[in-house]
């Protein structure tokens, strides 16, 4: 039987998480609780559509963890939407935030919806009464649960639901911190769009930057003159494209559902998305050569990989062809257990997804935070700083008896912006969670994959929480 038949998305989870806890010295009921979801939250509700007939809609909202509060998890509209895959996201969140210590539980909600299908308008009706249902059941708050956008969601969706949380908890101080991923002018904060691909990158790089795994590898140091393929051109597969080329890598091919492009030279993110923008899809792309079929750009041989689109993509019948050293899962699940097996034969590096695209959630942490303490970051100190840096500046001047030039003089005379320190803080999370991990590794020998290692580090963490809340005595 194949990987997608054997193992349900939840039941994949499960399965790397026992690998993992083996090297726990954990009593198995903390593991169990651990495991288990604390709360799921089926709900069916009518909408009225355009043309007037009434369509019942499907949705969820799973909290799998309230070691600590409030729960933190994104909302994707999707047709393929079920159960089970929310409970595996609301269970990776969880792990997640442990590994990249953003102090949440994980959590997950998901609409059974194709939002190509609905208008705007009916879009919104959909969002407001999602939400509207998640308030009546305490399922949702700055406290309690921030949801966050997904798969088919964004900042406009977001809006609504703050709005709507709002209007139904008036005086609600703190009401902004319901939800994140908001438009700036709601309370959004800056950098949360790139997040997640900059994050992918920041934790790719610090591998990288890592002579010992580089030397096993059979790679060079860095991440500059590294072929890479990135599959997807959505949000996190453009960002991660985008901070490689910026970076000096060579991304010699991305992929898309309906077609993939290949170009030994290099291919410039921006350019394909405006050319999809353009023609509504990436075939026929100039200067680059179309691949057969989209899947075969998983196949190539290059030094880094990086599926950022949907669960899955990469299992026990095309592992044994991927050539790439390294796999960074920018996407939920891109990989089953039956490919782990076979790139720990291979030698193949996998930087597990449950913490390289936690950088959505590390910003969100971000946001929920400017929300409560109700002032923009950098604010307070960005004219201090710049003050300072000016007399700093004058005094080298002075010194030198002679100007610095005009390019250094405003790199030292910066004052950190909000962007600047949200770039920073995700910076800082990325290389500590991959040093932790890697520490992990190294320090047990019977551990057999980074993906164990994140497990051992996300158990750990949440089990501590348990036992020093007083929950197991």
């Amino acid at each position: 039987m194949s990987a997608q038949t054997t193992y349900s998305f939840f039941e994949s989870v499960e399965k790397s998480f026992d690998k993992a806890a083996l090297f726990t010295k954990w009593d198995n009921g903390i593991l169990e609780q651990i495991k288990a979801c604390n709360s799921v939250y089926r709900m069916n509700f009518p909408i009225k559509r355009d043309d007037g007939s009434i369509e019942v809609v499907e949705a969820y909202r799973v909290q799998h963890s309230q070691h600590k509060s409030p729960c933190k998890g994104g909302i994707r509209f999707s047709h393929a939407v079920n159960q089970d895959e929310v409970m595996a996201l609301a269970a990776l969140m969880t792990y997640k935030c442990a590994i990249v210590n953003v102090p949440f539980g994980g959590a997950k909600g998901g609409i059974k919806i194709s939002p190509r299908n609905y208008s705007v308008y009916e879009l919104e009706k959909i969002t407001r009464r999602y939400t509207s249902e998640l308030v009546k059941k305490n399922f949702i708050g700055p406290g309690i649960d921030v949801p966050a956008p997904d798969y088919g969601t964004g900042e406009r969706e977001m809006s609504w639901i703050v709005d709507t949380y709002q209007s139904l908890k008036p005086g609600e101080i703190d009401a902004a911190g319901c939800v994140t991923g908001k438009p700036i002018t709601q309370g959004g904060v800056r950098g949360r769009k790139e997040a997640t691909g900059l994050g992918v990158f920041y934790g790719v790089r610090e591998v990288c930057n890592m002579p010992d795994v580089m030397k096993r590898l059979g790679l060079t140091v860095g991440v500059a003159g590294k072929k890479v393929v990135v599959q997807g051109l959505g949000n996190v597969g453009y960002h991660s494209a985008k901070f490689f080329r910026e970076n000096g890598a060579i991304i010699i091919a991305i992929a898309e559902h309906d077609g993939a492009v290949y170009n030994a030279n290099g291919i410039n993110e921006e350019d394909l998305l405006q050319f999809r923008i353009k023609t509504g899809s990436v075939v026929n792309f100039p200067g680059a050569t179309m691949l057969a079929q989209t899947s075969d750009a998983l196949e190539l041989e290059c030094d880094i990989l990086i599926p950022a689109a949907l669960e899955n993509v990469i299992n026990g019948d095309n592992a044994p062809r991927i050539k790439a050293k390294i796999i960074g899962e920018a996407a939920n699940g891109p990989c089953t257990p039956e490919a782990d097996e076979i790139f720990i034969e291979k030698g193949i590096l996998c930087v597990p997804d449950m913490y390289l695209n936690a950088g959505g959630v590390t910003v969100s942490y971000f946001e929920w935070l400017k929300n409560l303490s109700h002032v923009r970051y950098g604010r307070l100190e960005k004219r201090f700083t710049e003050n300072l840096n000016a007399r700093i500046l004058a005094q080298i001047e002075e010194l030198k008896g002679e100007p610095v030039v005009d390019k250094e003089r405003q790199i030292i005379m910066h004052g950190a912006e909000e962007i600047d320190l949200v770039h920073s803080g995700l910076e800082e999370t990325m290389i500590n969670a991959t040093r932790e991990i890697m520490d992990i590794w190294h320090s047990n020998p019977g551990i057999p994959d980074m993906r164990t290692a994140a497990y051992v580090s996300a158990i750990n963490k949440v089990a501590i929480t348990y036992t020093e809340l007083g929950i197991f005595p």
